[in-house]
């Protein structure tokens, strides 16, 4: 079998060209990807169709309290005991991914998150099915990559058609894809680049639309553009930039509370009833939420009370607009329960849920409250749903073009925009990183489209430690380091303790003018002379911080030291930008 599988890969180089063979790779990526959300989608509704069919109408409310805990359960039992990993966060693994591990995505994560995922929402976690499918997308580029020998570049590339082809699998929005990768994902690409994640997005919304038909997502019938709505929609998309600072550090909060929690035990008893009670009160937080959204859409809010106790005050503008406002107040405490506990999802589905109750509200107040102007509220929900996700996401294109062909609105293209835009300023003014990038952003991990930042980025300092320097210890005398520096290709030479800590330095300048003093060899010892280095660092720093230690320290050489004090080596900035030049030719390299 591996003989065949070096015969195989051997003909594929002499017979097809990389160039080509990336277009190849991108067609299986995106195909591969569409069966993979088909697959997903189609769990999803079979454990739920399990779920609804096991309770009568009549005791709904009580018998879906224990259902959400089942999922989250058997979701965190499965990854704990089968998977042996954290598939979390799916998004932000990506990021990593490609900024910190050379686009390299471990094999599970193909499967992993659909099955974990699955269970979680099927069984009605308040989650969405987004994240894990763009996760499992990636690892279907990243290893078809790695399977045919493909190098850094080209898998960072089919990483993005992963990304790319998930989305548009997911959604049936290839545009959507393509502008995802470029936006959120922050890949710097060339036009030569675009073309296999047009062929991936492309591909998989093909075969979509074979697998599950041609209907979109939510059908929808926009109102002609009016230019005197211009002011609601630039108010909506501040409205949405604020719900989506609140929904990110909202979540982040959340977050850093169940990460408290020491044992699974007590996450999954406190995210469970946490979940269950806010499902026995507010309903629509069961599942993704796109029942509300449709039912939002379609002009029937009333039907979003229903099983709730607000149900007997549907036609009360005040209970019905309490209702919403606490439906999109707890959205995010049931959506971190969800995952805080064990569950697996992500947050696209909880930004568009949470955007269409924003943008629903607000046109529904103005029409109650004033007599000059009539808001078609579905407009406005659609609107909200693509300015929470574009400030969320810090991506107003992805948001724009999502709700556009999710829902067949394109008439509202420049509604959409206007919203997403001025969400995305408004929030960009509290939060530079969107949820999945603060994270990265924090310990500089993160690629963007700075050129210069992802070079040291992608640069480690693991990489350009030089080893070659000659050790001496606080007890020898200036005779025995005459002997090693008539060894030693360097001018500097680490001092370390017994335990093999850095204690100073000795430079070849600073003894220069006694080394050829015969009658000093045993009268100074090296405790004498040595110097404590202007700065150091540490082996996990990342280049960034490396390089404003050498800026503010003005040194050429650097002694690394580990988490303990060890010695390790040294860094030089010669080194760092040989390396440097080195990867920025790779990236610039068509």
């Amino acid at each position: 079998m591996l003989e065949l599988l070096v015969k195989l890969l051997s003909w594929r180089e002499r017979k097809i060209s990389e160039k080509h063979f990336i277009l190849i790779l991108s067609f299986l990526t995106g195909f591969f990807c569409a069966l993979a959300a088909f697959i997903l989608k189609a769990i999803i509704e079979f454990v739920h169709g399990i779920v609804s069919n096991s309770f009568s109408d009549g005791n709904l409310n009580y018998l879906y309290l224990a259902t959400p805990i089942i999922g989250i359960f058997c979701a965190s039992f499965y990854v704990k005991y089968f998977v042996k990993d954290d598939i979390s966060h799916g998004v932000t693994k990506i990021l990593y991914a490609i900024s910190q591990r050379k686009a390299r995505i471990k094999p599970h994560n193909m499967w992993s998150s659909v099955i974990a995922s699955s269970l979680t929402i099927g069984f009605g976690g308040s989650v969405g099915a987004e994240a894990p499918i763009v996760l499992t997308g990636s690892a279907i580029g990243s290893n078809l990559g790695k399977f045919f020998r493909m190098n850094q570049k080209t898998l960072m590339l089919l990483v993005g058609c992963g990304a790319s082809g998930a989305i548009a699998g997911i959604f049936k929005a290839p545009i959507t894809g393509v502008v995802f990768t470029l936006e959120v994902l922050m890949l710097d690409l060339t036009m030569a680049s675009i073309v296999p994640l047009l062929i991936s997005a492309a591909t998989a919304s093909v075969f979509t639309f074979i697998f599950s038909g041609e209907a979109v997502m939510f059908e929808f019938t926009a109102d002609k553009f009016q230019l005197d709505r211009v002011p609601y929609y630039i108010l909506l998309g501040i409205i949405c930039g604020f719900v989506a600072l609140y929904f990110t550090r909202g979540m982040n909060k959340l977050e850093s509370f169940f990460g408290s929690l020491n044992t699974p035990f007590k996450k999954l008893m406190v995210g469970g009833i946490m979940l269950s009670v806010l499902i026995f009160f507010l309903p629509p937080l069961y599942g993704e939420g796109y029942d509300t959204i449709s039912y939002l859409l379609d002009g029937r809010a009333d039907s979003v009370t229903q099983n709730s106790v607000f149900f007997g005050f549907k036609d009360n503008f005040f209970m019905l607009s309490l209702f919403l406002f606490l439906v999109l107040f707890f959205k995010i405490f049931a959506s971190a329960a969800t995952n805080g506990s064990g569950g697996t999802g992500g947050i696209f589905a909880p930004s568009l849920f949470m955007g269409c109750i924003s943008g629903y509200i607000m046109a529904y107040g103005i029409n109650f409250f004033t007599n000059f102007t009539k808001l078609p509220e579905k407009n406005f929900a659609l609107a909200g749903m693509a300015g929470v996700m574009a400030g969320v996401m810090h991506a107003p294109l992805t948001g724009t073009f999502l709700i556009a062909e999710m829902t067949g609105g394109y008439s509202m293209f420049l509604s959409l925009i206007i919203t997403s835009t001025v969400a995305y300023i408004t929030i960009l003014a509290f939060e530079p990183h969107s949820l999945y990038a603060m994270r990265l952003a924090k310990k500089g991990e993160l690629l963007t489209h700075h050129k210069d930042k992802n070079v040291l980025t992608l640069l480690k300092t693991e990489n350009v430690i030089e080893k070659d320097f000659q050790i001496i210890h606080p007890n020898m005398y200036l005779g025995d380091i005459i002997e090693i520096i008539a060894k030693s290709k360097r001018n500097i030479f680490p001092v370390l303790d017994k335990h093999h800590r850095l204690v100073g330095i000795v430079s070849l300048d600073e003894i220069r003018n006694i080394m050829f003093r015969p009658e000093l060899y045993h009268r100074f010892k090296v405790s004498q002379l040595m110097v404590t280095p202007s700065g150091f660092v540490t082996l996990n720093d990342a280049m960034e911080k490396v390089m404003l230690v050498f800026e503010k320290t003005q040194a050429w050489n650097l002694p690394v030291v580990d988490e303990s004090g060890k010695y390790v080596g040294f860094v030089s900035k010669s080194q760092i930008f040989n390396s440097y030049r080195d990867i920025l030719v790779t990236m610039s390299d068509e």
